[in-house]
C-alpha cells in the first residue's frame, strides 16, 4: 500500500473510570472504522487515564488495565490501533504503547524518557526503557515483543515516540528510529495545556516529520482529566515537514477523531486540512477554563456552581467563565447533549423555542447562583456591578447583609479582651472577620444545592497571601488561581469588547478593592500591596526563574517600574510576603494549570512552610538600594 488513511483520536478519559475510558476507546475505533482508517493512534495511558497518581504504584491497577487489553484488541478487526497502558515487567512499571493489528497484539513499546518537571512526576511511578533493548512479555499464554522496536504493517515501518520522548532533544528515540528506516512515527501523548504551548507542539510535530523524513502522527488526551491539568486534545498529522491535519482543540466531545489520507510514495498527493482554533491568548484562556469547569462539574457529579459575587474583577471573571462554559458547550454539543452530559434536570423541551442566547441564560439560571454579601464597607458601585452582571448572563442573584453576624463576632471578642476593637490597632482582624463571615452562608447554599463553591483567588493574591483563609479562599475549585491579576484585568476588557458582555463596563471602571475597610479610607488592592504589573515582573523572576532578591533587583532596575529604592522596597515586600504565606498556598482550592508556571505546591512550585524568609538576602538588598 502507498496510500494509507491515518488518524489520531483525542479522548476525554478519567482515572479509574473504566466504563467511560473503554467506551471512548471503542467509540474512537468505531468512528475510525467508519472513516475507513487503516492506522489509529490513541493517547498515552488511555485505558487507565494519565492522572492516577500513586495508584500507579499498586499492582492491581496496571494489571486490571492489561486485563482489558484483549477485549480492546477484539474491537480492532480490520484496523491497526495503538493503545496506551501501564505494564509491570520484571517487577518494574513501564508506560507503554501496545500496537494491535486486525485484532492481534503485535507488541509493546515502553516510554524511554520520562517527564519530571513542572506538573509531571513520572519517575515516581515509572522507569524509562533502555534505548535499543528488546525483551519479551508473557500475556495470556503468549509471548510478545516488548521494548524498542519497529513494526511492519501495510508495508510501512512504524515506530513510537511517547509524549516526553519527543521533547527530549538528543535523547529522543526518533533519531534511532530514522537510522532503522522508520516511515511512520506514532506519538501517543498526555501533554498538558499551557499558554502558547500549542504552537510549539505543532512545530515540534512538523519539524519531527522533516527531521526524521517520515510521517508523524500525534494524539493527545482531552479535557480536565483528573482535576488540575487540562489536556487540549490536539491531533496532528505531518509528513516530511508539512502539516497535513490538525483538529479542533479544547472540544467538549468525548472523542475527537482526525484523519488524513497519506501517500507514502508521493507526499504531495497526501490530503491536507488544518483547523486554526484559539490563536488569541484571551480566547485560548477562555476555552481552556470553560472546558475544565465543565469536566469538573460533571466528573464531580455536582449540580452547579455557587459564587460569592463581589462585583469586582475576580468574581466577575469567574461568573463570565461559567456563562461561557454554557455558551460554548451548547454551541458544540447541542442543547440535549449538553444537558445530558452535564447531568442537569432541566428538560430540553423547555428550551426548544428559545434562541441560543436565551437558551444559555435559562440553563445558567439552573447551574449558577451568585450572592452579593454586603457589609457597611461595601459600595453601591460594586452592588450594582454584581446585580447587572447576573441579569445579563441569567444567573440567580441573591443579596444579603452580614453586618449583624460581623458585629456578633467582634462583640464577643471585645468582651473577652475587655476593650474596644479599632481600625488603628486591629486592622487585619477587622478586615478578615468580614471575609470569614461570608463563608458559612455561601457554603451552606452550596451544600443545599450539591454545587461547587467557586473560590475567586488569583495568582497575584497567592504570591503575597492577599487573601483571607477560610474567607474569600473558601471553595471547591479555584478556576483563576493560576493567572495573575494583571492578566485578569486585561481579560475583562477583552471580554467586554470581544465577547460582548456589556455589564463588564461597570466592572472595568472599578479600581480593585477588597472593600473591607471603611469606605472613607478608600482602600485599594494596589495601595495595600504594590502595582500589579510590578508583582507580575517580580513573580516571573523570583518564582518562575528562581532568582534571588538581588538578582530580581538587578534584572528590573532598568525596567522603569519604579526608582531604585522604591523598587527594592517592592521586592523586599514581595519576598517577605511570599515566604510568610506558603501555608496559605498549601490550602488554596484545586486550581487549573494554565500558564508556563504556577504557585500550586501540588503541581509546580514547592516551597517550605517554615523558612528563614530570605532575611539576610533582603537586608543586603536594602543596603545596596540605599547606596
Amino acid at each position: 500500500m502507498t496510500n494509507i488513511k491515518l488518524a489520531g483520536a483525542a479522548l476525554n478519559q478519567t482515572p479509574l473510570d473504566w466504563k467511560n475510558n473503554l467506551k471512548n476507546i471503542r467509540d474512537a475505533i468505531s468512528l475510525a472504522k467508519a472513516e475507513k482508517v487503516d492506522i489509529l493512534c490513541l493517547p498515552e495511558l488511555c485505558i487507565t487515564g494519565y492522572g492516577c497518581e500513586d495508584l500507579f504504584l499498586s499492582k492491581w491497577l496496571p494489571d486490571k488495565a492489561l486485563g482489558y487489553l484483549s477485549e480492546i484488541a477484539s474491537w480492532c478487526d480490520g484496523i491497526t490501533v495503538s493503545i496506551g497502558l501501564p505494564i509491570w515487567h520484571h517487577n518494574v512499571l513501564y508506560n507503554c504503547a501496545c500496537l494491535v493489528h486486525n485484532g492481534e497484539i503485535m507488541g509493546f513499546v515502553p516510554k524511554q524518557q520520562l517527564a519530571n518537571k513542572g506538573v509531571h512526576y513520572e519517575p515516581r511511578w515509572f522507569k524509562g526503557w533502555t534505548p535499543g533493548k528488546l525483551d519479551a512479555l508473557e500475556y495470556q499464554g503468549k509471548s510478545y515483543s516488548f521494548g524498542d522496536q519497529l513494526f511492519n504493517i501495510h508495508r510501512v515501518s512504524i515506530g513510537f515516540e511517547i509524549c516526553e520522548d519527543a521533547w527530549s532533544g538528543e535523547l529522543r528515540p526518533g533519531k534511532s528510529l530514522q537510522e532503522r528506516g522508520v516511515q511512520l512515527v506514532l506519538n501517543p501523548s498526555a501533554s498538558h495545556f499551557a499558554f502558547y504551548k500549542s504552537a510549539f507542539r505543532e512545530n515540534l510535530v512538523v519539524e519531527s516529520s522533516s527531521k526524521f523524513d517520515c510521517v508523524y502522527v500525534y494524539s493527545n488526551l482531552l479535557g480536565n482529566e483528573s482535576g488540575r491539568m487540562i489536556f487540549d486534545g490536539e491531533v496532528f498529522i505531518a509528513q516530511k515537514g508539512r502539516l497535513l491535519q490538525s483538529n479542533r482543540r479544547l472540544s467538549y466531545e468525548q472523542v475527537n477523531l482526525s484523519c488524513a489520507e497519506v501517500d507514502f510514495v508521493n507526499p504531495t498527493d497526501s490530503s491536507y486540512h488544518t483547523n486554526n482554533s484559539f490563536k488569541e491568548l484571551n480566547d485560548e484562556f477562555t476555552g481552556a477554563v470553560t472546558l475544565a469547569l465543565f469536566d469538573y462539574l460533571r466528573k464531580s457529579h455536582s449540580k452547579g456552581f455557587v459564587l460569592s459575587l463581589s462585583g469586582g474583577a475576580d468574581s466577575s471573571t469567574c461568573a463570565i467563565l461559567v456563562a461561557e462554559m454554557v455558551k460554548r458547550g451548547v454551541a458544540e454539543l447541542g442543547v440535549e447533549e449538553f444537558i445530558l452530559k452535564a447531568g442537569l434536570t432541566i428538560s430540553a423541551d423547555e428550551l426548544k423555542n428559545l434562541d441560543h442566547n436565551e437558551t444559555c441564560k435559562r440553563i445558567l439560571s439552573e447551574i449558577l447562583i451568585c450572592v452579593y454579601q454586603a457589609t457597611e464597607n461595601s459600595s453601591r458601585e460594586t452592588f450594582t456591578s454584581a446585580r447587572e452582571l447576573t441579569r445579563e448572563i441569567g444567573a440567580v442573584f441573591y443579596h444579603w447583609n452580614i453586618d449583624q453576624e460581623v458585629e456578633s463576632y467582634t462583640g464577643k471578642i471585645a468582651n473577652a479582651l475587655e476593650r474596644t476593637l479599632s481600625w488603628e490597632s486591629d486592622d487585619t482582624a477587622l478586615q478578615n472577620i468580614q471575609a470569614r463571615t461570608r463563608a458559612p452562608g455561601i457554603w451552606m447554599l452550596a451544600n443545599i444545592r450539591n454545587a461547587l463553591l467557586i473560590s475567586t483567588s488569583n495568582r497575584s493574591e497567592g504570591d503575597v497571601g492577599y487573601a483571607t483563609m477560610d474567607g474569600d479562599t473558601c471553595g471547591s475549585i479555584a478556576p483563576i488561581a493560576a493567572v495573575d491579576k494583571h492578566f485578569i484585568l486585561g481579560w475583562l476588557r477583552w471580554a467586554e469588547a470581544d465577547l460582548g458582555y456589556q455589564s463588564l463596563a461597570r466592572v472595568n471602571q472599578l479600581q480593585p478593592s477588597a472593600e473591607l475597610r471603611p469606605l472613607e479610607l478608600h482602600q485599594t488592592d494596589e495601595a495595600d500591596l504594590m502595582p500589579y504589573n510590578v508583582i507580575v515582573a517580580i513573580e516571573k523572576l523570583a518564582i518562575k526563574h528562581h532568582c534571588s532578591p538581588f538578582e530580581v533587583y538587578e534584572n528590573l532596575k532598568s525596567a522603569g517600574l519604579a526608582d531604585g529604592q522604591k523598587l527594592a522596597q517592592y521586592i523586599i515586600k514581595f519576598f517577605r510576603l511570599w515566604a510568610r504565606n506558603q501555608w496559605k498556598r498549601e490550602r488554596i482550592a484545586p486550581s487549573f494549570h494554565l500558564d508556563e508556571f504556577n504557585i500550586d505546591p501540588k503541581t509546580w512550585c514547592r516551597f517550605p512552610i517554615l523558612s528563614g524568609g530570605f532575611a539576610q538576602d533582603l537586608r543586603e538588598l536594602e543596603e545596596i538600594s540605599q547606596q
